[in-house]
């Protein structure tokens, strides 16, 4: 069994905690995998906003501009013509462009559990007592970070549905961002250096992508 120190608000360990080694403890990753899902959600975040005129969406008179012949000029038919200055646009993009990208549900459990189990090895997944503890308080919860010595670096703030409220405690951190586990991600995890959690949340993490155990309550310090 893979196993975790929790840690209190003042950077003290609390207690041991035993994780799933189907969940945190993969020995194997595969970085294809991982970067295929990393991708996808990229791009099913993208919003598709960059969009040109066609010469027929360009405003402008339907008029010939002069006669077809006896000018000496180049025959032309619109002054919304591509090839015009303030004409339409050839080729361009456009926002009817679709980028979502379909995941197969056992690559993204897998390469979410591979990217899990590679924050626990290289200890960068910390696990508080209690998000409770901090009355949702930005004080409390940046002064934590300063014991723990977290400050400096990117933070992701995951979080279960019986802490819905702790957003509100780490909003306006300089360097982190908040997650519901419900939308925790490849894509979120792996843009952060910390993952934070406490054990509540870390329980309905592994009860989520756990095909056997739930988490252990822990040994003694």
């Amino acid at each position: 069994m893979v196993k975790i120190e929790v840690k209190n608000l003042n950077g003290k360990k609390v207690k041991t905690l035993e994780l799933a080694d189907d969940v945190f403890g993969l020995a194997e990753r595969n970085d294809d995998l991982i970067a295929q899902v990393y991708k996808a959600q990229y791009n099913n975040q993208r919003k598709n906003t960059a969009h040109t005129k066609t010469r027929g969406e360009v405003r402008g008179s339907t008029r010939k501009p002069w006669k077809q012949k006896g000018t000496g000029r180049a025959r032309t038919g619109s002054i919304r013509n591509p090839i015009w200055r303030s004409g339409g646009t050839v080729f361009g993009p456009r926002k009817e462009r679709n980028y979502l990208q379909k995941i197969n549900k056992k690559m993204l459990r897998l390469a979410t559990k591979m990217v899990l189990s590679a924050k626990v090895s290289a200890g960068e997944l910390v696990v508080l007592e209690s998000f409770k503890e901090s009355n949702n308080k930005t004080k409390k919860i940046a002064q934590a970070l300063e014991k723990l010595n977290l400050m400096k670096d990117k933070k992701l703030f995951a979080f279960g549905n019986k802490a819905r409220k702790f957003n509100l405690a780490t909003r306006n951190l300089a360097k982190s961002e908040n997650c519901n586990l419900e939308n925790l991600s490849v894509f979120n995890m792996l843009n952060s250096k910390i993952i934070i959690t406490d054990v509540d949340s870390l329980e309905e993490l592994e009860t989520k992508y756990s095909q056997s155990a739930r988490i252990s309550k822990g040994e003694d310090k």
